[in-house]
C-alpha cells in the first residue's frame, strides 16, 4: 500500500431532493449538517463527532436513471439491538438482509456482525452494522438474530 488508510473519511450518494436528504439524515438519523452548498446543490453531514467522518449529498434532480448504493454504518451492538424499534418509531422500515420487512437484526456469519438495512428517500440502501466476537462462520451464512443466539455463537460485541 502507498499510503495506509485508517478508515473511511467521506462518501457520496447522489439524491433527487437536496432538502428532503437533509430532512433525512438530520431529523430522522440524527446526523450533524455541516454544510450547504447551495451553488453546487450539495450537503454534508457528520456522522459521529465532527472531522470523523462525513456523508456528502448531491442533488441530481428527478433523472430517469437513478443509481443507488449500499453504505453501512458503524453502530454499537446495544443500538443495532434496538434499531428496529427505533427505525418503525421514525417511520422507517427495517430490513433484514433479502429487504424483507423485520423486527430483528441478522447475523452475517461470515464476519461476524449484526446488522440491520433501511432506506433513505432516494433508495439507497442503509445499515447500521456492529461486529461480533468469535469466530467467522462463513458456512452459516446469514442468520436472524434469534437463530444467531440459539446456536451458542458469541453474542458479544468486538471491542477493539
Amino acid at each position: 500500500m502507498i499510503t495506509p488508510v485508517h478508515r473511511l473519511f467521506e462518501a457520496h450518494l447522489t439524491v433527487a431532493d437536496l432538502d428532503t436528504s437533509i430532512a433525512f439524515y438530520r431529523d430522522r438519523l440524527g446526523f450533524q449538517l455541516a454544510h450547504v452548498t447551495p451553488g453546487r446543490q450539495a450537503a454534508f453531514c457528520w456522522i459521529g463527532s465532527p472531522g470523523t467522518t462525513t456523508l456528502g449529498l448531491w442533488a441530481a434532480g428527478s433523472a430517469p436513471q437513478k443509481t443507488t448504493t449500499h453504505i453501512a454504518f458503524a453502530a454499537a451492538l446495544e443500538d443495532v439491538l434496538a434499531a428496529p424499534r427505533a427505525l418503525q418509531s421514525a417511520g422507517i422500515t427495517p430490513l433484514d438482509f433479502n429487504g424483507t420487512p423485520t423486527a430483528e437484526p441478522v447475523v452475517l456469519a461470515w464476519m461476524p456482525a449484526a446488522s440491520i438495512y433501511f432506506r433513505d428517500p432516494d433508495g439507497h440502501l442503509l445499515e447500521y452494522l456492529a461486529m461480533l466476537a468469535g469466530d467467522a462462520r462463513p458456512d452459516a451464512g446469514v442468520l436472524t438474530w434469534h437463530d444467531w443466539t440459539r446456536s451458542g455463537s458469541p453474542v458479544a460485541p468486538l471491542r477493539p
